[in-house]
C-alpha cells in the first residue's frame, strides 16, 4: 500500500470513529432525556398518590365512624344505623355485659369527646375492637325494625349480597345471615329464599364477618314483611342418572330427600298451613 492510500486509508478510519462518537453522543443524550422523563412521570405519580392519599385520610377524617366503617373493604353487607336508634338506651339493652369497654366504644361510634376516665383505657385498638363488635351487635337489631328491613331490602334488590351458587336457582339474590346470635361462634352466611339454605360467601373478605351481626331472625323476616320479594321460579331439582337411567332413591348413591326441596304454593295452604283442598275433603 502506498503512502498516499495509507493517508486516505487513515483519514477514512477517522471520519468512521468520529461518526460513531457523534451516534454514542446522540443515544446517550436520548437516554439521558428518557431518564429525565421517566423520573418526572415518576414524581407526578407519587405527587398524585401522595394527593389522593391526604384526600383520602382528609374523607376518612371527616366522615362520621359509622359511615366509614360501613365503607370498609368487606363491610358493604351493613347498613348505616340511624344515630337516633343507637341513642336510645332501650335498643341496647344487654349489650354493656357483652362488649368490653362499652362506654368508650359507643362514644366512638357517635363519633363523642371521650371522657377523663377512658384514659384508662390502655390501647386505642383495643376500643376500635369493641367499637366493631358493638355496632355489629346493634346493626343485628336493628335490621329488623321496619327502617332496617327497609334499607337491607333495597340492598337485596339492587344484588349487594351476590347470588345463590346453586344452579336451579338461577342467581337469585341472597341475603347475609347468622346461625347464631351471640358473637365469636361463626361467620356469616348467606341465605336463599329460593332453596332456603345458606352458602359461605365466595369471597375471602368476608370470611371474618360475624354471623351474629345479621342474626337468626332478619333473613326470614325479611320475607315475610316484604313476600313481594320471595321468588316464584318453578322448582327443579338435579336427577343424577347412570346411562341415561335415572338412579333409584333406595340405591346407596341414589337422590336423598328430594321433598325438602319441594316448595308448595302458598296459595293452595290456609292459615294454618294445612292444604285447602284436604278441608273441603274432610268437611264433605
Amino acid at each position: 500500500m502506498s503512502a498516499r492510500e495509507r493517508h486516505e486509508h487513515n483519514d477514512m478510519l477517522f471520519d468512521n470513529n468520529i461518526e460513531e462518537d457523534e451516534e454514542e453522543d446522540q443515544e446517550d443524550e436520548e437516554e439521558e432525556e428518557e431518564e429525565e422523563e421517566e423520573e418526572e412521570d415518576e414524581e407526578e405519580e407519587e405527587a398524585t398518590e401522595h394527593d389522593a392519599l391526604g384526600s383520602d385520610e382528609s374523607d376518612a377524617e371527616s366522615m362520621p365512624w359509622i359511615a366509614w366503617f360501613c365503607s370498609l373493604t368487606g363491610h358493604h353487607y351493613f347498613v348505616e344505623v340511624a344515630e337516633e336508634f343507637i341513642e336510645d338506651d332501650f335498643n341496647l339493652t344487654g349489650l354493656n355485659s357483652i362488649v368490653p369497654f362499652y362506654k368508650e366504644a359507643l362514644e366512638m361510634i357517635l363519633d363523642l369527646e371521650p371522657e377523663e376516665e377512658s384514659a384508662k383505657v390502655p390501647d386505642v385498638s383495643i376500643v376500635e375492637a369493641s367499637a366493631e363488635q358493638l355496632y355489629g351487635l346493634i346493626h343485628q337489631r336493628y335490621i329488623v325494625t321496619r327502617q332496617g328491613l327497609q334499607q337491607m331490602a333495597d340492598k337485596y334488590q339492587q344484588g349487594h349480597f351476590g347470588t345463590c351458587p346453586r344452579t336451579f336457582c338461577q342467581s337469585i339474590n341472597v341475603v347475609p345471615c347468622g346461625r347464631y346470635d351471640l358473637p365469636g361462634v361463626e361467620t356469616v352466611k348467606l341465605y336463599c329464599p329460593n332453596c332456603q339454605d345458606i352458602y359461605s360467601p365466595p369471597s375471602s373478605r368476608y370470611q371474618n364477618l360475624d354471623g351474629a351481626y345479621f342474626g337468626t331472625t332478619f333473613a326470614h323476616m325479611l320475607f315475610h314483611v316484604y313476600p313481594e320479594l320471595v321468588p316464584t321460579i318453578t322448582p327443579k331439582i338435579y336427577q343424577p342418572a347412570i346411562y341415561g337411567f335415572k338412579i333409584s332413591e333406595y340405591s346407596r348413591c341414589g337422590p336423598r330427600m328430594q321433598w325438602l326441596r319441594t316448595k308448595v304454593d302458598p296459595n293452595l295452604l290456609d292459615v294454618r298451613g294445612n292444604f285447602v283442598g284436604d278441608l273441603h275433603e274432610d268437611r264433605n
